[in-house]
């Protein structure tokens, strides 16, 4: 399974450079666990990166101008740091399996002379920054190289890093046991991992194209769930969960016997649901009832509480058959009853550390019954700085805390306690 290990956010929203786990940049941190949360007061940034990796995720799919105007976002003005003039940067260190070496992939976005955000900069690297580093893509302005074929990578000369934008793709460097070809991107707003990423002969770009495609970030609502949409099987649950009744009619079509199990698994997690079950309308569509304690008539979807929905589409989730390789979402506590918060976290922790069908789980929130269920490791803390910037750091860095964990105290109660938050 792909793995993030490390990510670095610079000059986006209130993050003015902040890391979680390890990168090449800051070698002494610990990876990221598989299970993640992250917490803090009102303000600090939880949502801020949610949207951090929303917006690459966005950017894959329609260049970084369109994903600087998505979701609200405001633009590149409103996106770049308060009183930064740099670009904005990420830098996601990651592993294709437990086996591979660590690979990782930097973008830097400015503006062009007309004051549209532009990529200035993007690598897909295996090792720290420099002569020994091995590039599977380089570019610089739109223009560079790119390994073909499953070589060990190329190398490019450090001095690249002052050359001006119509000498780029001459000044990079092959490496001679590497068969590399010149990029010229037709558009600048667009990744090079899009484009190259979708041909053959560029297996690596094309692993980590796919690996961040395939990313799950739940913009979850409850009213667009209850929607009956177009009959038709769908493999998977989108963004905002409107295509529930498809991945029900696609889990009975294909997996008749395990989905009856899910159903009677996740009943018996919901409080007050005696049974889920289905039944399909005349013009073949597939929609759910759920059998509550005490009444003999089911309620379907469209009558179920937020809170019941929401749950179900979460565990449902959590048994797709090939489920994403990096799971995020934003306080799914809420509308939740308090109790059944730290079933559903330990539900994201088993699903996050089973074999080879999980995936890698990232959340925010600010529930201390959630937190409960989680080790100091798994959980990050986000605080405002002096200066209106947010910083972060993980539980476990606070020696006192892992101790009174280790003797019994949940995490979420010394969080409740002021034990974890700027004293």
């Amino acid at each position: 399974m792909a793995k993030i290990e490390g990510f670095r956010v610079r000059n986006f929203k209130v993050f003015k450079d902040v890391t979680l786990g390890r990168v090449w940049s800051k070698r002494d941190r610990k990876p990221l666990t598989v299970m993640t949360a992250v917490i803090g007061k009102n303000g600090v940034g939880k949502s801020a990166l949610i949207d951090a990796f929303g917006f690459l995720a966005d950017a894959l799919k329609s260049g970084v101008e369109d994903a600087c105007n998505q979701r609200g976002r405001g633009g590149f003005q409103t996106l770049r740091s308060q009183g930064e003039t740099g670009p904005i940067e990420f830098e996601v260190y990651y592993r294709e399996s437990s086996k591979t070496q660590p690979i990782t992939y930097e973008i830097a976005i400015g503006e062009d002379h007309s004051g549209r955000p532009y990529v200035w900069e993007e690598r897909l690297r295996q090792g720290p920054k420099g002569r020994r580093s091995f590039h599977f893509l380089y570019l610089k302005y739109g223009r560079g190289m790119a390994l073909k074929g499953t070589q060990t990578g190329y190398q490019i000369d450090e001095k690249i890093e002052q050359i001006d934008r119509a000498s780029c793709a001459n000044s990079i460097k092959a490496d001679e046991s590497s068969e590399t070809e010149t990029v010229e991107l037709r558009d600048g707003r667009q990744l090079g991992i899009m484009s190259l990423g979708a041909l053959k002969q560029h297996p690596r770009i094309s692993d980590f194209r796919q690996f961040i495609a395939g990313w799950y970030l739940s913009y979850f609502t409850p009213d667009a769930a209850r929607s009956l949409p177009l009959a038709g099987p769908q493999q998977h649950l989108n963004t905002r969960g409107d295509n529930l009744g498809n991945v029900v009619q696609f889990m009975e079509r294909e997996h008749p016997q395990r989905f009856k199990s899910i159903l009677n698994e996740i009943a018996e997690k919901i409080p007050g649901i005696d049974r889920i079950d289905t039944e399909k309308t005349t013009d073949g569509r597939l929609v759910l009832r759920f059998n509550d304690k005490g009444f003999t008539d089911p309620f379907y979807a469209q009558q179920v509480s937020d809170g019941t929905l929401k749950v179900f589409a979460y565990l449902l989730l959590l048994e797709d058959p090939n489920p994403p390789p990096f799971l995020c979402i934003e306080e799914p506590e809420n509308g939740l009853y308090h109790k059944l918060l730290e079933t559903l976290a330990n539900e994201f922790r088993d699903h996050a550390s089973r074999g080879k069908n999980r995936s890698q789980v990232f959340v925010t929130t600010h529930q201390p019954y959630f937190v409960d269920a989680l080790d100091p490791a798994e959980v990050w803390i986000l605080e405002k700085g002096e200066d209106g910037f947010s910083t972060i750091r993980r539980a476990s860095d606070d020696p006192i805390v892992s101790n009174m964990v280790a003797e019994g105290l949940p995490l979420g109660g010394l969080w409740y306690s002021d034990y974890l938050d700027a004293r």
